[in-house]
């Protein structure tokens, strides 16, 4: 089986995958127990005229798919509703024109909502991801290098340790960090900043990413240490590794030509469904540090009951994870031919 067949064939399952996303995705917030209209709006002085607007607003009053909208079976026999005209299908026909539908809580387009969030959650996550694979991986090479030595301890017993640290309590104790050396605690820039020069403008969100971006690369530096000093330590056991040796091949020479490639093959899988989740949001880091990203929107949706933006938001984070994994698939062939065949 070439790649091109390989690759088409995982990009239908893909798709398969995002559409059955989708699906599930419409459904889950329907089942929910209480009223949507009233979800958003906690007055219990709202009439029963208002929420009924609400409802035709939101297109609440439309059955969810045809001959669904009652229990009764004399009702349901006589359906005639249009399918086109169900929400189901008036979903489908907007989600692919692009459209999330409208928040419960600010009546804004959710697509608008999650474009200004997002690319806050990507400049801040990516970051802590790029920084934390850098690390992880010359760390792990490191201690698998130096196996069974005061190196490969250190790194061992570092990495277990930052693994295992519950992510919003290193955020809170980088926080009392960060407050005894004047560090900015909250926000993207500090107010007023936009008035300044472009490079002081880059420089003020540096400074406020700080303490957020370090809280994400301890994290997962020690996750991608441990699995990559696992993996080449797998490697450097096999017997081509002796012969280049024998060789006399230099340790560098060894570990770019012959271990890393093979080695890294565990480590892009657990790359690339990390970066799938980066879409999402560390809500936990967002959330404690106060960053306008797309992790905090999901949190604030919560509390909330922002339904529309948390559909939105669920379809956003499914197609990045599949779409990461896809990557990764391309990235399999290109670092081992053998995927190609059967």
């Amino acid at each position: 089986m070439n790649r091109t067949r390989i690759l088409l064939k995982k990009a239908a399952w893909s798709l398969f995958t995002i559409l059955f996303v989708i699906v599930l995705n419409f459904f889950l917030f329907r089942v929910l127990p209480g009223d949507p209209a009233r979800a958003g709006i906690r007055d219990p002085r709202l009439k029963k005229e208002a929420v009924e607007m609400l409802r035709v607003r939101f297109g609440l009053d439309k059955p969810v798919i045809n001959c669904f909208e009652s229990l009764n079976p004399i009702k349901v026999g006589s359906c005639a509703v249009n399918p086109m005209e169900t929400q189901f299908f008036i979903y489908a026909r907007n989600l692919l024109q692009g459209e999330l539908g409208f928040s419960y809580h600010t009546n804004r387009p959710v697509g608008d909502i999650l474009a200004e969030r997002l690319w806050n959650t990507v400049l801040l996550i990516g970051a802590g991801q790029i920084l934390s694979i850098i690390i992880g991986v010359i760390f792990g090479v490191f201690a698998a290098w130096k196996m069974r030595t005061s190196i490969d301890f250190t790194a061992v017993i570092t990495s277990l340790i930052a693994w295992s640290l519950p992510t919003f309590w290193l955020g809170i104790i980088l926080l009392f960090w960060g407050s005894a050396n004047g560090l900015p605690l909250a926000g993207k820039a500090t107010p007023g900043a936009s008035s300044l020069p472009l490079m002081q403008q880059w420089a003020d969100i540096g400074v406020h990413m700080l303490l957020p971006t370090l809280t994400y690369t301890i994290v997962y530096m020690g996750e991608y240490t441990l699995i990559m000093r696992s993996s080449l330590m797998d490697v450097l056991s096999e017997d081509y590794i002796l012969t280049a040796k024998a060789k006399g091949l230099t340790t560098f020479q060894i570990l770019k030509d012959h271990a890393l490639k093979n080695a890294m093959l565990p480590l892009v899988t657990v790359i690339a469904i990390n970066l799938g989740f980066t879409v999402a949001g560390a809500i936990q880091i967002e959330t404690v540090f106060s960053w306008p990203g797309l992790g905090l929107s999901i949190y604030e949706a919560v509390g909330r009951r922002d339904f529309p933006v948390l559909q939105g938001a669920f379809v956003l984070i499914a197609v990045a994870v599949i779409a990461a994994n896809f990557l990764a698939d391309l990235t399999y062939t290109y670092l081992d031919p053998r995927v190609e065949t059967e």
